[in-house]
């Protein structure tokens, strides 16, 4: 067979050119979904673990029903060294340091960790420094935790769990 000037031997060298950059952008559109999912999977593990968090200071005041009836699952939690002896403690001071090994808790595995519980009727509000629970008489006890999930500095992701009395 005999070969014509106008017959292709070959790639040409733009068609190789066009090949390449289609699958340059491929691969880095796969590069942007991989770093997409990764994002998804750690803020998705940091709301997990604030889940678990709420349901370690709701059972802990279940727990020890003469505080949570009480209110005394309610404020900022203060450390007792004698809830670490032999003798005990009382009700309160349980509650008040159960407050305070899950507010060090929340800080230590969750980026920013803060938590508060009060009694609140509308649960969704709030802000790490103005918690706005408003203490309405017969109203549920929220337990509201915020966490830094992209890492700028400020707590930016909230989760609330509301626990009946």
């Amino acid at each position: 067979m005999k070969r014509t000037a106008t017959s292709q031997a070959g790639f040409s060298l733009i068609e190789a050119l066009i090949a390449i950059l289609v699958v340059a952008i491929s691969v880095l559109a796969m590069g942007g979904l991989q770093l997409s999912s990764l994002r998804s999977t750690g803020s998705s593990m940091l709301r997990t673990i604030a889940t678990q968090q709420a349901y370690d200071i709701a059972d802990r005041a279940r727990a020890n029903m003469p505080a949570y009836r009480s209110g005394a699952y309610v404020g900022a939690g203060v450390s007792h060294a004698a809830c670490f002896s032999l003798a005990g403690c009382t009700p309160q001071e349980q509650a008040e340091m159960d407050l305070y090994l899950w507010n060090q808790a929340n800080a230590s595995v969750l980026p920013g960790g803060q938590g508060v519980v009060c009694v609140d009727s509308t649960p969704n509000d709030g802000t790490p420094g103005t918690p706005d629970c408003d203490g309405v008489a017969g109203a549920n006890l929220a337990i509201k935790i915020w966490w830094d999930d992209d890492r700028s500095g400020t707590p930016s992701q909230r989760f609330v769990q509301s626990v009946r009395p």
